[in-house]
């Protein structure tokens, strides 16, 4: 008996009673590996001592103080952290609870921005098929998964869609990824153009694709082209880096690695570590003058925004990653995971895909290599998967839908920073044994 409302009601769930570096304990004390960060957060591990630490002595000086009356020194050295390491351009900071509220800043932050600046008929926001952007009403509209958005499609604003850079489905065979990347980014000017230029206010990405495709980068020069048109037309460049980001990818902020920078920019996730529900809305310089000249405030807020607790546990879990050198062994690690899900799955028959960027990565699922069909989705392939990884001791992140939300399977996979490679050699074994034991069970 629960008096819970978990995400599956008929599914029970273990007691997680623990946790300590890389593993979770349930309350029967059996151990997993937590292979996927739970959701690409747990970027430390579990039960860092560093972070216990901050967290007391936050706690000792002081719990919350509303953002309406006072600012904290805790809340302003991570802003201070965080613009120190962001992408050119980036100047202000906006911190929030979670990824979801970050996206939701951010499109009120780009809508206002146009108001403030007397451009008010801007009012359409381009985002991607098969992208997730967060679960409040507007980062659901503007997210392209459509099982998501379906039942909700009544309540959400109008936002407009085009294709992902998703090179495994969408690039022509023979294709050079120099002109799959024209030809994907295109499409973003095309829609602008069709929408017209003058009434778009942002177009929304993220850099690597987290949960609805798992871990896709995009090829070539993709973003550049992107920044480009977004340029051409003034329309605001937003980048999701909630799952991506903070050092996921091998660099502090993915975006890093395309050579651009956003106008906004949205964190979450491996920012706190999980140690604490902490997000931010990384905002350009224009931005924040725009507002500063104009009416003087940003029309929007929550009532923990800045929370003291959780800005210890951003400025903890940052620092340690800059001390400890962990982007590093993110690099090094990720290339070990690589390479070693290319030798367990590099020729398995039901693996058409291996992808991603540091410790972000993903294996695509198949029926047939060849044709490159998924499983049937009543099969419910990712679900078994998951199941059988569990029972080995093993976290992953399986979902379905990686097609067009409705059919196909992936794998994600975004273990802790800390990882060594016999953890990784462990993590890859257990999954080859859960993907063998899923799909056989299906026979």
């Amino acid at each position: 008996m629960t008096h819970l409302l978990h995400r599956a009601i008929h599914a029970p769930l273990p007691i997680a009673a623990g946790g300590k570096g890389i593993e979770l304990f349930d309350s029967d004390g059996k151990a997993y590996i937590d292979a996927s960060g739970g959701a690409a957060v747990s970027c430390l591990g579990h039960g860092h001592p560093d972070v216990i630490r901050a967290l007391h002595a936050q706690l000792d000086t002081m719990a919350y103080a509303h953002t309406g009356f006072f600012t904290t020194d805790i809340a302003e050295r991570l802003a201070d952290r965080l613009i120190e390491d962001a992408p050119a351009g980036l100047d202000r900071v906006y911190l929030v609870s979670g990824g979801s509220e970050a996206v939701e800043a951010a499109l009120k932050m780009a809508r206002q921005y146009f108001v403030e600046k007397g451009e008010s008929r801007r009012r359409h926001v381009i985002a991607r098929r098969q992208s997730y952007h967060g679960n409040t009403l507007g980062a659901l509209a503007t997210g392209g998964n459509e099982w998501r958005r379906s039942q909700f499609k009544p309540l959400l604003i109008e936002t407009h869609h085009i294709d992902p850079c998703y090179a495994y489905r969408f690039q022509s065979e023979g294709e050079s990824d120099a002109a799959y990347a024209a030809r994907a980014a295109q499409e973003l000017e095309d829609k602008i153009l069709e929408l017209g230029s003058d009434e778009v206010i942002a177009f929304v990405a993220e850099t690597v694709v987290g949960a609805t495709i798992g871990a896709a980068p995009a090829v070539a020069d993709y973003f550049k082209r992107i920044r480009a048109i977004c340029d051409k037309y003034g329309v605001l460049l937003i980048l999701d880096e909630v799952m991506c980001g903070m050092g996921r990818t091998g660099t502090l902020h993915a975006c890093e690695q395309d050579g651009i920078s956003p106008d906004l920019m949205t964190i979450a996730k491996g920012l706190g570590g999980g140690y604490q529900p902490v997000g931010a809305v990384l905002l350009s310089g224009a931005i924040f003058d725009a507002f500063s000249k104009g009416s003087g405030f940003f029309q929007h807020g929550h009532t923990y925004m800045g929370h003291p607790m959780a800005a210890a546990a951003g400025l903890a879990v940052q620092e340690i990653l800059k001390r400890d050198g962990l982007l590093a062994n993110v690099t090094d690690m990720g290339h070990h995971l690589e390479t070693r899900l290319g030798e367990r799955f590099g020729s398995h028959d039901n693996v058409g895909d291996i992808r991603g960027r540091g410790l972000f990565q993903a294996i695509e699922l198949v029926r047939d290599r060849t044709t490159k069909s998924p499983f049937d989705p009543a099969l419910k392939l990712n679900a078994r998967i998951k199941r059988e990884a569990m029972a080995r001791g093993l976290m992953v992140y399986p979902m379905g839908g990686t097609i067009d939300g409705k059919i196909g399977d992936h794998v994600l996979m975004a273990p802790p920073f800390i990882v060594c490679k016999q953890d990784i050699d462990q993590i890859v074994e257990r999954l080859g044994d859960a993907v063998d034991a899923a799909i056989a069970s299906m026979e």
